[in-house]
């Protein structure tokens, strides 16, 4: 579901207003200064001493909570952390929160963000109890606005990973797209099934020609924007149930599948935030959206497929599919000569092993692209990590029978010869990024259910502002 949007509000404090004020470790003796005596004894009593996730409610002289103190765990207010009051805003009681008034700008951002992600809830096939109704109030019109669309673009992600195959299929995803194209004044359009190789998309074709009728491949295309503002353009790899194909995966290894399409959930989504923003540019969204089914019809281990840029690759493993949908796609974004490129997958188990869940794998052709990522990724505390377009790995795609393989030879650096294969399909003259993400909590943290979650989709778009000077 949408983040409620009466979480956050720009009006105006009232009297009954809770006040929120962060105590970190150290700044604890200050706050209680400013106390009276009684309400200095029950923060004592309490036990509070501003860890992490930890608050306590302070009484105002009529006896109405008037301010409650949040543990933020650290010396000093994490600035543009959207985690510090995540941990506490599910469990305070109802009512109208503003923060303190020495709280800084940045900080109170990035805590607004934390507060309405903490109310987000999946509740499609389970109803859930009734949430307190609370509201932060008080905040700059323009920021509050700002800080609802990137939350809601979040919970998109977090809704479209979230949902079972069963109804989040390639026609699903479709009209996912289609929705965003009309509430956003955009354009789009579709190519299914065989049209798919009259049109010469035949990897995407090949990937997912195995699905039953009804679940066929397709390439989503969808344009938003003035032609003649910097042209960005975004991919995501739409796999929105992947079984291996006839290198089938184990039971373990199937369960979460369905989040094989969340780098499609992560570019429809960052289309979402800049269409919402207005930010001027030519926007070009490309999904390829395909089921890795098993049936007669499955392309196999040993087979040659083609590709629309005209190189053929030798399928050492129906399990690598992710590239094979995107080097389709990526050829086309680069028949327009994008001034920037920004592909989205959940491609490799090869990133996870090296970095982790929390880290997404990030690779591209400019220094400047990076540095801009880097920057932003630092300032919106939605981490991101380089990984190396390393050119001595390359050789490990060679086939004797095809221009390419669609897997490195020995299994290692595997996320690497993952990239390499598909900077194959872009053109040197693009600027380009290719952003390998889990896509998912493992377990829940402070405004970060189990689940679908979006990663790097606030650093991204920050770089995006900077790189195209927007």
């Amino acid at each position: 579901m949408p983040i409620p949007t009466n979480c956050l509000s720009s009006a105006k404090a009232k009297d009954c207003t809770i006040v929120l004020v962060p105590v970190g470790h150290g700044s604890l003796e200050d706050v209680l200064r400013k106390l009276g005596k009684t309400q200095q004894a029950w923060v004592l009593a309490s036990g509070f001493e501003g860890q992490t996730g930890t608050f306590v409610a302070v009484a105002d002289k009529s006896g109405a909570i008037g301010k409650i103190l949040v543990g933020t765990g650290t010396a000093s207010l994490p600035t543009n952390s959207p985690w510090w009051l995540a941990g506490v805003a599910s469990k305070l009681p109802a009512g109208d929160y503003i923060f303190d008034a020495a709280v800084d700008a940045a900080s109170i951002e990035a805590g607004a963000l934390g507060w309405c992600l903490a109310h987000y809830v999946f509740d499609r096939y389970k109803k859930l109890t009734t949430t307190k109704k609370r509201r932060l109030v008080g905040l700059p019109k323009a920021a509050c606005a700002e800080i609802k669309r990137a939350a809601t673009a979040m919970a998109t992600v977090r809704d479209l990973v979230n949902t079972p195959a069963e109804d989040m299929g390639p026609s699903d995803l479709q009209d996912t797209v289609e929705a965003l194209a009309e509430t956003y004044g955009a354009t789009s359009e579709t190519i299914v099934g065989d049209d798919l190789l009259e049109n010469n998309f035949p990897a995407i074709h090949a990937v997912g020609r195995a699905a039953a009728t009804g679940r066929e491949p397709r390439l989503i295309d969808l344009n938003w924007g003035p032609t003649d503002a910097p042209k960005l353009t975004l991919v995501g790899k739409g796999v929105c149930f992947d079984s291996g194909g006839l290198d089938i995966k184990p039971s373990a290894g199937m369960r979460t599948m369905k989040k094989d399409m969340g780098g499609a959930a992560h570019a429809l989504a960052l289309a979402q935030l800049i269409m919402a923003s207005k930010l001027k540019v030519n926007l070009r969204l490309l999904i390829s959206a395909v089921e890795n089914s098993i049936s007669a019809s499955s392309y196999r281990p040993g087979d040659i497929i083609h590709t629309r840029k005209g190189l053929t690759v030798e399928i050492g493993n129906t399990d690598a599919e992710g590239r094979l949908v995107l080097c389709d796609a990526l050829t086309l974004a680069c028949e327009q000569s994008p001034d920037l490129l920004l592909d989205f997958a959940t491609l490799t188990g090869a990133a996870r092993v090296a970095l982790g869940v929390d880290l997404p794998a990030t690779f591209t052709n400019r220094d400047e692209v990076w540095n801009a990522l880097e920057n932003s990724a630092t300032l919106t505390q939605d981490p991101l990590w380089r990984m190396p377009l390393w050119p001595g790995y390359d050789k490990d795609l060679t086939s004797p029978i095809a221009d390419l393989s669609n897997v490195g030879g020995d299994g290692f650096a595997g996320a690497i010869t993952a990239a390499l294969y598909l900077q194959r399909f872009v053109e040197p003259t693009v600027s380009w990024v290719h952003i390998d993400v889990f896509a998912w909590n493992k377990k829940t943290r402070p405004g970060r259910p189990i689940g679908g979650e979006a990663q790097g989709l606030r650093a991204v778009f920050n770089a995006v502002k900077t790189y195209l000077s927007l």
